[in-house]
């Protein structure tokens, strides 16, 4: 049995990620795969690309997975750990006698339930005792609504924990918090907030230049000894990236001389980079330095499978620079007026449609963050590469980016 497995992150109230839903594309409806209880045994998760999703793809956070009728009645693999993983139920099940009685049984055996695209019709009334998470469409929440409303209050009432669904905007997200809802999923965290004359600070000039360093051709190191002269926690910070055991276990490096002599200069290109973003962050989400990291080694595997030129590593800034939107609260196509990347990295983050090879890689990233399965596959035949060796570059950087959170932005936001 194969599946390929993608994630979407559902953030509490202060905008961290408190789970992954994770999407199945063999099953129904983006379902857990509808497997035999034969097959459902920790020796198959272990052992197929199942296990890859579900163990390695949420790194200790709970895990959403929707489980469709069938699933729930006769193939429950019992071997998923309750403590990491949540059942959510699909709004297209039948609710009779046997389907509770099966819930009532899964719940005993410790899991957590959700149920998803609730629309408070009342038969979904006899699954309220069941479940503990409650997720609803942004579309169906008319808050002015007094039937809505009151609908609501008696969820919060009965103690449930309430998830926003579909949440587009950061206006959305405020709203939905205001009226009591405890998480949310969306791509609100993606979308620039609406700023005006906002304008880049004269702090940031700094990491204009380290941008301008790593999309170079050539390592400027008169430069960047420059920039790092003017503040010396720039130095500081990449002596503690470069020096982390995940990069480098074999040799202590003390200087950018020595670094750049130990690493070369594309390497030393990205760590440039890494700190440029990090710098960024500003009180913004971590997970939106954690998206940009994901997409930014993502990119780099993609780049090497197209035998794209690594030198500068145009592919990796495009995806470690593509929320710049987000993080500075501002339009694409502004921010790149000040910032020096190559013409072809500007195109690709302003104009996504286009037709080169590094918008194909960012629009790749976004599929994947959608799971969006038909348009994978289309983009996979337009990169020439297959679909499974894509889903493994995939989980390698969800891999590396969380690995380099901890790294990057000390545990915190």
């Amino acid at each position: 049995m194969f599946a390929y497995v993608a994630r979407q992150a559902i953030y509490d109230t202060e905008k961290r990620v408190f789970a992954y839903e994770l999407l199945f594309r063999d099953g129904v409806s983006n379902c857990f795969p509808d497997i035999s209880p034969d097959e459902a045994t920790s020796s198959m998760l272990a052992e197929s690309h199942l296990s890859v999703g579900v163990e390695n793809i949420s790194f200790n956070k709970p895990s959403f997975i929707n489980f469709h009728q069938d699933t729930i009645l006769y193939r429950f693999p019992s071997t998923l750990d309750p403590l990491n993983v949540v059942i959510e139920i699909v709004e297209t099940v039948d609710v009779d006698s046997e389907f509770l009685k099966a819930c009532e049984h899964i719940k005993n055996m410790g899991y957590k339930l959700a149920l998803d695209d609730y629309d408070f019709a009342p038969h979904w009334d006899a699954m309220l005792p069941l479940v503990r998470y409650i997720k609803i469409e942004s579309e169906l929440l008319d808050l002015e609504n007094p039937h809505i409303a009151r609908k609501i209050q008696e969820l919060k009432d009965l103690d449930k924990i309430l998830i926003a669904e579909k949440v587009e905007t950061m206006e959305e997200f405020e709203r939905f918090k205001a009226a009591g809802f405890e998480y949310f999923q969306g791509y609100f965290l993606s979308k620039p907030e609406v700023v005006k004359h906002k304008n880049v600070e004269v702090s940031t000039t700094s990491i204009i230049e380290l941008v301008g360093i790593s999309s170079a051709q050539d390592f400027d190191f008169e430069k960047t000894t420059a920039v790092c002269e003017k503040d010396v926690g720039l130095t500081y910070k990449l002596m503690r990236f470069i020096n982390n055991p995940m990069f480098n276990k074999r040799q202590r490096i003390d200087s950018l001389h020595h670094a750049l002599r130990y690493l070369g200069a594309v390497e030393l290109k990205k760590f440039i980079a890494l700190l440029a973003i990090a710098n960024l962050k500003g009180n913004k989400p971590a997970d939106l330095i954690v998206s940009s990291l994901a997409r930014a080694h993502f990119c780099k595997l993609m780049s090497q499978a197209m035998k794209l030129k690594e030198n500068p590593p145009s592919s990796y800034i495009l995806g470690l620079f593509s929320h710049m939107d987000a993080l500075l609260d501002m339009p694409m196509i502004d921010i790149m007026k000040s910032l020096p990347f190559s013409d072809e990295v500007k195109t690709a983050l302003c104009e996504t449609h286009t037709d080169s090879k590094l918008a194909l890689q960012l629009r790749i990233c976004m599929a994947f963050e959608r799971a969006d399965w038909a348009v994978i596959f289309e983009l996979s035949q337009k990169a020439d590469i297959k679909e499974p060796e894509l889903f493994e570059m995939y989980y390698s950087a969800v891999k590396w980016a969380d690995d380099m959170k901890s790294i990057l932005l000390d545990d915190k936001g």
